[in-house]
């Protein structure tokens, strides 16, 4: 395996599709062989480039034959740490964060969240899919105690970044950020922007643009 650091941002990123689609070709296509191309074409993703992204992580395949669709989905599973379940806390007992909470897809890709947060009185107590809420201020000691390592942010934006420092002060070393606002957090610290509003103006962008030039 290649320098960590020296790994394009851009295949990271296409791992999780690889992971999905072997996934499934395993799980419900009963497959057991598929050569790059196969792959690549149900992604949309040249076979080149998926020899090349796969090649960051070491020699995987046969030349000629193909790739041995359960073997190579545990071995990109590994790489990506899905092969082990990774727990996290969820701020935000609202409507998004009730949803993130049922999305029951997350265990297919090693993560679970196993303890909500808020500070509102009237959601604190609540249970959501089993998990009563929590006090905001319970937050240091569950993630000491159990170790987590991620949390998941879905509080309006003016409260993101005392939460997020919350989270920082009691070691959680990754953030995924829902609320629609940056997070500042020191070297070290991982953080993924979720920003739905960006996402739905792109789209509605892209539909204005067609009905002005009438594409």
């Amino acid at each position: 395996m290649k320098n960590r650091e020296n790994i394009p941002r851009a295949t990271i990123e296409r791992l999780p599709l690889y992971y999905r689609c072997l996934d499934k070709m395993d799980t419900f296509e009963e497959v057991e062989v598929v050569s790059s191309k196969d792959l690549g074409g149900k992604l949309d993703i040249p076979s080149t480039q998926v020899r090349k992204d796969l090649s960051y992580y070491g020699e995987f395949g046969r030349r000629g034959v193909g790739y041995n669709v359960n073997e190579l989905k545990r071995s990109v599973g590994k790489i990506l740490g899905v092969d082990r379940t990774w727990e996290a806390i969820l701020v935000g007992a609202g409507n998004l964060g009730r949803a993130l909470v049922n999305y029951g897809s997350f265990a297919m890709m090693g993560f679970k969240i196993t303890n909500v947060f808020d500070n509102d009185l009237n959601k604190i107590g609540n249970v959501i899919n089993t998990l009563e809420v929590k006090s905001i201020q319970e937050l240091p000691k569950v993630v000491q105690k159990n170790e987590i390592k991620l949390g998941v942010i879905s509080v309006p934006a003016e409260a993101a970044q005392e939460v997020a420092d919350e989270m920082v002060d009691a070691g959680v070393k990754a953030i995924w950020n829902f609320a629609p606002t940056r997070l500042y957090v020191p070297d070290g610290i991982e953080v993924r922007n979720e920003d739905l509003a960006v996402g739905i103006v792109s789209l509605i962008y892209h539909l204005s643009w067609q009905e002005e030039t009438g594409e």
